[in-house]
């Protein structure tokens, strides 16, 4: 399939969220999350999520679908990238707000953001994972091992960009996951 690369950037993702998910309720019953928690999240949403596995949908999962005829300047794949806008103004709240709240102590506009980003993310995961990805793995299956190819060489150029790899965010995401079930 010309998108299990992707399906399993989305798994990781979705740890992610799972862990944000735990800090906002931690957040919300008055806990104290530490930088140690907060600065992962930040580099993991925006270089990990937006850098490398939105990097990959843009740089070669929709131009492919576009050359098998798929519009372009209209339905899924201009959607899914104002969807990756949004994602990253999101992250990029969550990353303004996690300074403030280290400062302060203040919550309140962290929670928020929190929440935006895993309820925006989840949604726009769901489209891809039930819509577009299915209909991609239809019109990219004689050129699926192209596509895979070119995936790979994207995520891997994009990480070593911003000088990490996948085991990299596998492992962060591992430790957000512990690291928030202590608190």
């Amino acid at each position: 399939m010309s998108t299990t690369s992707l399906r399993n950037d989305h798994k990781l993702i979705e740890k992610v969220l799972n862990a944000l998910e735990t800090t906002t309720s931690l957040l919300m019953d008055g806990k104290s999350i530490p930088e140690q928690i907060l600065l992962p999240t930040i580099d993991f949403t925006h270089n990990f999520t937006h850098v490398c596995h939105h990097g990959k949908e843009e740089e070669v999962l929709f131009p492919a679908l576009g050359q098998s005829g798929m519009p372009t300047k209209m339905g899924p794949i201009p959607r899914m990238i104002m969807e990756h806008k949004i994602t990253n103004q999101l992250a990029g709240q969550i990353e303004v707000s996690a300074k403030a709240y280290l400062e302060s102590g203040d919550s309140e506009e962290l929670i928020a953001s929190l929440q935006n980003y895993v309820i925006h993310v989840r949604e726009h995961l769901w489209k891809e994972n039930n819509r577009l990805f299915m209909m991609a793995d239809s019109r990219l299956n004689n050129v699926s091992k192209e596509v895979d190819d070119r995936l790979g060489k994207i995520e891997d150029l994009k990480l070593k960009e911003i000088g990490k790899s996948r085991s990299d965010y596998e492992a962060l995401a591992e430790e957000l996951e512990k690291s928030v079930s202590k608190i």
